[in-house]
């Protein structure tokens, strides 16, 4: 696939801007403990399925001590309607003892204080920093991987960590929270995974022959 240049693929993500001007975090979480919970809980679960788990959730530990504090079992048969939720529940149990144990009980800000929790990487952690703290951060997931690689402005074989470098090199900070959401709108709306699409504005149906789905697998 031919690398997209600088400037058409700056074109393309102002139309992802302008598409979306206002988007809005899908997580129903307000602390930046909740929005790194409900954060950690969305790995393979819908966004919807991680909303109706969470308000007995955070009722049940609202503090990192108390979530620490609190028997496995317990807090797995909270989420026990998610994915992966034995899993789950382990790292949500290290991570608050951590928080306790090293960050007195506070979510940190920093990628390297944020990644030293149990479970949490950097796509995670730029998520926390966006959301709860207003940070500028591009967290890069399927939808952003698939639609970026799809159009050819990251290499097909690139990391999140590459696709995360490049974008923030083509986009200025002020821009780098709402387009991050942008994306995963424009990836769940219309170029999803399965039938493709652009939007119908003839701005976009420029960039029709420049968009090539990936392959199964191709978008992680």
């Amino acid at each position: 696939m031919s690398k997209m240049t600088n400037a058409r693929a700056q074109q393309l993500l102002r139309l992802v801007l302008d598409l979306y001007p206002d988007p809005q975090p899908t997580l129903n979480a307000t602390s930046p403990y909740q929005i790194l919970v409900a954060v950690m809980l969305s790995a393979q679960t819908t966004d919807v399925a991680v909303n109706a788990c969470t308000p007995a959730l955070f009722a049940a530990y609202p503090t990192p001590a108390v979530m620490a504090a609190a028997p496995l079992a317990e807090i797995e048969a909270k989420i026990d309607r998610l994915g992966l939720y034995h899993n789950k529940a382990k790292y949500l149990k290290a991570l608050s003892a951590a928080l306790v144990d090293h960050f007195n009980g506070q979510v940190p800000q920093t990628y390297a204080a944020l990644t030293s929790l149990p479970g949490v990487g950097r796509k995670t952690a730029t998520v926390v920093r966006t959301d709860a703290f207003g940070i500028p951060g591009i967290a890069v997931d399927t939808h952003v991987s698939r639609i970026i690689k799809g159009f050819g402005i990251a290499p097909q074989k690139a990391t999140p960590d590459q696709i995360q470098a490049r974008l923030e090199h083509l986009m200025q900070p002020e821009t780098w929270i709402r387009l991050h959401r942008g994306l995963i709108r424009l990836g769940r709306e219309w170029l999803t995974a399965r039938h493709p699409q652009l939007p119908p504005d003839p701005a976009w149906q420029a960039f029709k022959n420049e968009y090539k789905p990936l392959k199964e697998g191709q978008s992680k």
